[in-house]
């Protein structure tokens, strides 16, 4: 069996985020969600685990980080630039903080960070490995 991975993130506002995430591509698996959690499925593999605060508190007695931290930075692929482009904007247009980062044009690797409602950064990046500088 192929590892999955499941992010688990708290969120303040639970449908605003399923909209959100949503509106980048994801789809709701309804099996694992209700009205505490919501997950979103990104590929057979990556799952994002949408918890309300009281969810997350369940976990981990931890304090969840203000939306101006960041506690980690979520790195996922683009088939192209121009699609790195198209989910910036998208997030952009439907609440999320477009280019919360400096972007990043290398060449032969292409990215762009978002922040999503709840200030969870995620970097979008293109790269040709075969263009790689030795």
């Amino acid at each position: 069996m192929s590892k999955m991975i499941f992010v688990n993130l708290p969120v303040a506002d639970l449908k605003a985020s399923m909209a959100f995430y949503t509106a980048l591509g994801f789809t709701n698996n309804p099996q694992f969600t209700d009205d505490t959690a919501a997950c979103m499925v990104c590929s057979e593999t990556i799952h994002v685990m949408l918890l309300t605060h009281d969810k997350w508190r369940s976990f981990t007695d931890r304090p969840i980080p203000p939306a101006t931290a960041s506690e980690v930075m979520l790195a996922f692929t683009c088939d192209s630039r121009e699609a790195v482009d198209a989910v910036t904007q998208t997030a952009g247009e439907n609440g999320g903080t477009a280019d919360v980062n400096p972007v990043q044009d290398l060449g032969f690797m292409y990215s762009r960070a978002i922040a999503d409602l709840d200030g969870h950064v995620w970097e979008f990046f293109w790269m040709d490995p075969a263009a790689v500088p030795a």
